[in-house]
Formats: C-alpha cells, sequence, structure tokens
C-alpha cells in the first residue's frame, strides 16, 4: 500500500484565460483640408516614423492664399506705420490745445485700428498657413501603415468619414482578456480574508493559437471598472513586447496569469482523490495508527498532477495513491511511503513541467 504525505507549500494560483492581439495605438489618417491626391509617399505594409509624409495634396490654391495673406499683412502694417507718427504728433499738440479734442481722437483711433488689422492680418496669414501644411499629411504616431484606400488623382475632402489609410503601433502590443466578474470577486474576496496574497508585477506567459509559447513575456497593465452585461466579463489588458511582429491585431491568443499566491497550500495527487456518482471527491487516509479513513475532500483546480484542497485534507495526512482497490475504510494496513518529486509553486499546468511531476510508487505485497 503505497501512501504520500502531503505538505504545506507556497502556491502560485494561475489562470489561462483567452483574448485577442489589439494594437498598442491606432491612427486614422483623414486629409483636414480638401484636394486633389498627387502623391502617395509611403510603401504599404512598412513601418512609418512619426511626422513622416503620406500623402501630397494639390496645393496651388492653398499657397496662392499664403500668398495673398502676406500681401495683406503687408498692407496694414503699412498703414500702421502711417498712423504712428501722426497719433504721436496729436498726443503733443493736444497738451497745448494746438488741435480740437476731436481731431486728437480721430488720430487715436486710427492708430488702434490699424494695430487691430494688423493683428487680423497675421492671424489670417497664420491660418492660410496651416492650411498650406495640411496638404502634405502626415503620421501622428510610429507604426505600421496599412493599404492606402485612394491613389493618386483621387479627390478627397476635409474630415472625410473613410480614413485614406490607418498607421498601428505594434511594438508593444496589448492583449485583451475576458476574465469571469464572479472569479474576480471571489479571488478580492479571498485576498481580504488573507487566505491569498497578492501578486505583483508577475510576467503573462502568451500561447499562441497553435499552442507554442509566444518567446516573449506580458505584464498585466490594467483591469477593466467595467463588466460587459452581454458576457460577465472583465477586461483584462496585458502589453507585450513584439519586436518581430510575430503578434498582429486580431490574432486569437491564450495567456497564463498569475492571480495569487497561497502561503500554505495543501496539493494531493490527482490519483489519491475519487469521487462517487454524484461527483463528491474523497480520499483514503492511513491514521497514525495505521487504520485507512474516508475523508471528504473539496478541491478547486489541478496544478500539474495534482489537486489544489480546499477542505478535508491538512499537511501530515497520508493519502494513499497506490492499490486503492484493495483497502476499505478501518483496515489495518502497512503502508509504504513515498515522497511527491519537485515541488508545485509553478503557473505551468502542464504535468511534465518541472515541479509538478509525481514518483511513481510501487504496490507493497
Amino acid at each position: 500500500m503505497t501512501v504520500v504525505t502531503l505538505e504545506a507549500q507556497p502556491v502560485t494560483l494561475t489562470r489561462e484565460v483567452s483574448g485577442r492581439a489589439r494594437a498598442s495605438r491606432i491612427a486614422e489618417i483623414r486629409p483636414q483640408v480638401s484636394g486633389i491626391v498627387q502623391k502617395r509617399l509611403f510603401e504599404e505594409g512598412a513601418q512609418v516614423e512619426a511626422g513622416q509624409p503620406l500623402y501630397q495634396l494639390d496645393d496651388a490654391t492653398y499657397r496662392a492664399d499664403v500668398a495673398s495673406a502676406e500681401a495683406a499683412l503687408a498692407r496694414a502694417r503699412a498703414m500702421l506705420e502711417a498712423a504712428r507718427p501722426s497719433a504721436a504728433r496729436a498726443r503733443k499738440l493736444i497738451k497745448t490745445n494746438a488741435i480740437s479734442r476731436q481731431d486728437y481722437e480721430a488720430a487715436i483711433s486710427q492708430l488702434l485700428q490699424a494695430e487691430a488689422e494688423t493683428k487680423v492680418a497675421e492671424a489670417a496669414l497664420q491660418q492660410s498657413r496651416i492650411a498650406l501644411g495640411y496638404a502634405r499629411i502626415s503620421s501622428p504616431i510610429s507604426g505600421r501603415i496599412g493599404r492606402s484606400a485612394v491613389t493618386e488623382g483621387a479627390l478627397v475632402t476635409a474630415n472625410q468619414a473613410e480614413p485614406l489609410t490607418t498607421v498601428q503601433t505594434l511594438d508593444p502590443i496589448h492583449i485583451d482578456l475576458s476574465m469571469s466578474a464572479s472569479e474576480l470577486l471571489a479571488l478580492r474576496q479571498e485576498l481580504e480574508r488573507g487566505n491569498l496574497h497578492r501578486v505583483d508585477d508577475v510576467p503573462v506567459t502568451i500561447l499562441l493559437d497553435n499552442g507554442t509559447v509566444y518567446p516573449h513575456e506580458g505584464r498585466v497593465a490594467f483591469t477593466d471598472v467595467t463588466v460587459d452585461p452581454s458576457t460577465g466579463s472583465v477586461l483584462l489588458r496585458v502589453t507585450a513586447p513584439n519586436p518581430d511582429f510575430l503578434l498582429l491585431p486580431g490574432m486569437y491568443v491564450r495567456a497564463r496569469v498569475s492571480l495569487a499566491q497561497r502561503q500554505q497550500a495543501i496539493l494531493a495527487p490527482q490519483q489519491g482523490i475519487m469521487r462517487d456518482p454524484k461527483g463528491n471527491a474523497s480520499a483514503l487516509v492511513v491514521s497514525a495508527a495505521n487504520r485507512v479513513e474516508q475523508r471528504q475532500v473539496e478541491v478547486s483546480r489541478t496544478i500539474g498532477d495534482r489537486w489544489l484542497v480546499e477542505q478535508g485534507l491538512a499537511a501530515g495526512d497520508r493519502v494513499i495513491v497506490e492499490g486503492l482497490q484493495k483497502v476499505q475504510p478501518d483496515a489495518l494496513v502497512e503502508p509504504i511511503e513515498q515522497q511527491l518529486a519537485g515541488t508545485a509553486d509553478s503557473p505551468s499546468p502542464d504535468p511534465t513541467a518541472p515541479g509538478n511531476e509525481t514518483t511513481t510508487m510501487a504496490d507493497s505485497k
């Protein structure tokens, strides 16, 4: 009869959840002025930098507007230069009553009007230069650019609904995961009771759609504060480096997220836990007097090849793992004790992962 003595040990609780990859930044490129597309200045699918020109519109009209605004500003400044000495003379003459009060106020008014017209002309010139600058459409962010929706010769309008193209920042990339709101609530309650301890800044293992492990680990960026009423789930965002652009927006992935740590966890080998037709779990335990006892247990999840025990078993209990069919409760046995190899403090649910293997134990005769 082979038994395993249970020990309390720290265990990091992980959860494997699915989600979609999202670009960390997205910019839809739209024109801010109307015009004919004169030239496309990028290659579709290439990497572009912030401020890099993407399209050149026909800017002949906007150049003419700038020239007209410059001429209007020059005329306003000339009128201002003429009004300043007249106002200065009027200030001197009014002191000796050489001119009437009406003539003095007219000279001052002409000066103020000339100053105001100069400021209006300066603003008009600045506005026309801004419009001219908008004729060259640039990228507001760095990232990978998609296909172009227009070609040379196309007419585009200011603030049109359809974007000309889209730029997406893919390094780093976001992964939006969905976690059950009820599970998250239960986790927070366990943390408040002190049954679990929070783990911060733990790397997130990302699994690709084909089951392979993504070579770069992610980090939890934030947990949303709103529950989706249609699914009852909460958004969990993970940020991961993506230097080789292996992850693309919209790609389905899975992630192993470390939720919390239990300092004194009890892990029982799966072969030592039995279930009745109703699904209730139980285990056969050898007492200090070497008699078999049947315990009703409660298990919550598997970690490697072991069950995480919530109730029914404690550290020091000797659980029968082999020869279960040969014994009955209250039977006197001679157990052969074996120890589990490795530790269970591993976030991987893979039974072959280091620290999750179980030593094979022989039956006693």
